[in-house]
């Protein structure tokens, strides 16, 4: 089965031949796996990734952000190699800011590092802390309990936007939050990707949560790991809550369901 795309748009990530061992090639924790996400202007793309625990969902997003390298394969971002002048962002479970910088200074950093004057990079600072729900916070620092876990995550899905607005990783970045707080941080990463158009490649676990925020379903199955099941989710790309009472909804919800079991099982 191929999970390469075929259409005329540009390729914006893709691992090819993709192998990993820590034996010298005795074992596999990942083998043969390709994986191709094109350009959407003026859309982008939400490909959402699932798989049993250990397949090497974070490990793939690792690579996209140059955070590991393969043992064997190629990970091109824009068809170029990963480098310091194409490094993409990460927001992880974990609470990732710098708790002895403030929230703007958090969200600021990247613009700082490329040398933004001081006035526009507060400016710009302030629009994605606007656009994420912390106006009002960008002076506290970026802590708990000073914050929240579900403001953290926002400072850092705001950092990592401004690093690049055109890709954003994410490592089952809602899990470790209470589900109220998990549900209005999935309505608003669905608001931001209407209204900047990045292309979002997210893990989790939660099927529900995959198929709410997706516009591409990838199952990985487990060790040696790779991908072996594309599905398109057919969903209005304006997403709310309202929908997840919608059948079609809920019918895809029991198609993925349905696949990861038998997937584990072979």
């Amino acid at each position: 089965m191929a999970l390469f795309q075929d259409s005329d748009h540009k390729n914006i990530i893709e691992l090819s031949g993709i192998s990993h061992t820590y034996d010298g090639g005795q074992s596999y924790v990942l083998q043969n796996l390709d994986f191709l996400v094109e350009d959407k202007p003026a859309q982008g793309q939400f490909a959402v990734i699932l798989g049993p625990s250990g397949c090497g969902k974070s490990t793939v997003l690792r690579y996209i952000a140059g955070l590991q390298t393969p043992s064997e394969g190629t990970v091109l971002v824009h068809d170029k190699p990963i480098s310091s002048e194409n490094r993409v962002g990460m927001v992880f479970q974990q609470y990732s800011s710098l708790p002895w910088l403030t929230v703007l200074d958090n969200v600021s950093l990247a613009l700082a590092y490329q040398g933004v004057s001081d006035k526009e990079r507060r400016e710009r600072a302030m629009e994605m802390i606007t656009k994420v729900g912390l106006a009002g916070h960008e002076n506290k620092f970026a802590q708990y309990p000073t914050l929240s876990g579900g403001q953290l995550q926002r400072v850092a899905i705001a950092r990592s936007l401004m690093a690049n607005q055109e890709i954003l990783l994410m490592d089952e970045p809602f899990g470790a939050l209470d589900i109220n707080t998990r549900l209005q941080m999935q309505d608003l990463l669905a608001d931001l990707w209407r209204d900047i158009h990045p292309t979002v490649i997210f893990v989790t676990h939660d099927i529900s949560e995959a198929v709410y925020l997706a516009d591409d379903i990838y199952i990985m199955k487990k060790a040696p790991s790779r991908f072996v099941e594309h599905i398109p989710v057919d969903l209005p790309l304006h997403r709310d809550r309202e929908m997840k009472r919608d059948q079609r909804f809920t019918d895809l919800v029991r198609e993925v369901e349905d696949r990861m079991i038998a997937i584990a099982a072979e």
